[in-house]
């Protein structure tokens, strides 16, 4: 598929306070994005899991604590679940929020683009 990265902005659910995060990783590595918990701790996103493990692409389990917020990238924006990431750890754009977002990878323009319409179910009258 190919990587590429993309610039970011995360939103408090309630107070509307934002940041910038640039350069967060996009691919299909991650379920969940990560996001320097400095970050999310500045704008005031507070821990509503602690203690979630997760499972590396070496095997490893780690645990981190997830927030809720808006997330903006591309032109594309969704409320999503966020990962307080430690140092060391990587910010990305995980595949949970590019489904939010309705978008996928285009890897060949290293962008995001609209998945196309959402699929929807239909009520039947018997």
């Amino acid at each position: 598929m190919g990587t590429f990265r993309t610039d970011c902005e995360v939103e408090h659910i309630k107070t509307g306070k934002k940041a910038a995060v640039k350069g967060l990783l996009v691919g299909r590595g991650a379920e969940l994005t990560w996001l320097p918990q400095e970050t999310l701790a500045g704008i005031g996103v507070a821990i509503a899991k602690k203690d979630q493990q997760f499972t590396m692409a070496n095997g490893q389990t780690i645990t981190r604590s997830i927030g809720y917020a808006i997330l903006r990238a591309g032109g594309f924006e969704t409320v999503d679940e966020v990962v307080f990431g430690q140092p060391g750890d990587m910010a990305i754009l995980g595949s949970h929020t590019l489904e939010g977002f309705g978008a996928v990878v285009d890897p060949r323009r290293k962008k995001l683009v609209a998945a196309g319409p959402y699929p929807a179910a239909v009520a039947r009258d018997n």
